[in-house]
């Protein structure tokens, strides 16, 4: 497959039997082969958008000082802001060209997870990006559980399998910035190949050429989204929970040609995870003769844990 799909979740949301188990047979396909598809018809309003990179810029402008005032130690990076430079993928040394906010939930009706959770972090200077923050945080994870919705239904699986695990779950919104590079790197780039963590990631910010998916030929793609799209692929607890039959892609952010060095580039990253309680044990619906288990029993939190020592973000 050398394009990404592109599915439209209001045939999902439909009354219509025909449209929903044709979006179904898409997603489903789609991750299977490639393990991204570009979404319309999400939950995002398009003054939600403008206001959310109107308060992401204001935050990345703010003096380095100020915003090392919200880098919380301790933690893993998992609120707040993380400085340049600081987070490498899985097995490089070089770190990443970009520094990044995580938000993260909100939880209103679960004292154990609530004590569970680092706090999310208020700038003070800026009280209306906590505000959108959050509000783009809950319509990206109304738009996460209805995709997943229909992967549950792809995987044979009852149509709310996934609710009770996402449901409060420890998912994170990223705000990055890919500041102008100043030199030339040695071996370091805006984001370098990884796969992601996570059960599914739904990606603001692929509108220009940047994010590469390598295919199953081990070609790299350029995965653009229109202006109306969300760019969601699969992470590697869901790949690991299905036995690879649904497909975590290798991607990559590879920095822009030389005359484009002087420009920030701006992305949003919305990681749903699941609760850290989820056994991400293979499914026995993707274990058949020619397709023996291959993944270990874990948690969520297990599995979350090791990969964040292995990102450097967290110590051992």
């Amino acid at each position: 497959m050398n394009t990404i799909p592109s599915v439209n979740l209001k045939d999902f949301l439909s009354n219509d039997p025909v449209r929903k188990q044709n979006f179904v047979d898409a997603i489903g396909k789609a991750y299977e082969e490639i393990g991204f598809v570009a979404l319309k018809g999400h939950f995002l309003d398009d003054t939600l958008v403008d206001n959310l990179y109107k308060e992401v810029k204001n935050f990345f402008s703010l003096p380095t000082e100020t915003k090392q005032k919200y880098e919380i130690p301790g933690i893993g990076g998992q609120r707040g802001y993380v400085s340049f430079g600081k987070e490498s993928a899985k097995g490089k040394k070089e770190g990443d060209l970009k520094e990044f906010w995580h938000f993260g939930q909100y939880v209103e009706d679960n004292a154990k997870l609530k004590a569970e959770y680092p706090e999310n972090v208020t700038v003070d200077e800026l009280p209306a990006f906590n505000e959108i923050g959050k509000k783009t945080y809950r319509m990206l994870e109304k738009t996460a559980k209805y995709v997943l919705r229909a992967l549950a239904l792809h995987l044979n699986l009852d149509e709310s399998y996934f609710d009770n695990y996402i449901h409060n779950g420890n998912s994170i919104l990223r705000p990055i910035h890919y500041p102008p590079i100043t030199q030339e790197p040695d071996e370091a780039v805006r984001a370098a190949a990884h796969g992601d963590i996570n059960l599914i990631t739904l990606l603001m910010g692929a509108q220009g050429r940047g994010l590469q998916v390598q295919n199953h030929k081990g070609e790299w793609i350029d995965a653009i989204a229109e202006p109306d799209e969300l760019m969601i692929n699969v992470g590697d607890m869901l790949s690991r929970h299905t036995n690879n039959k649904l497909k975590s892609t290798i991607h990559r952010v590879i920095n822009p040609p030389k005359e484009l060095w002087g420009t920030s580039r701006y992305s949003i990253p919305f990681f749903m995870h699941p609760i850290s309680d989820m056994k991400l044990d293979v499914l026995d619906g993707c274990i058949d003769e020619n397709n023996p288990k291959q993944f270990d029993d874990i948690t969520a939190g297990e599995f979350l844990n090791e990969r964040l020592i292995e990102l450097g973000l967290k110590k051992k």
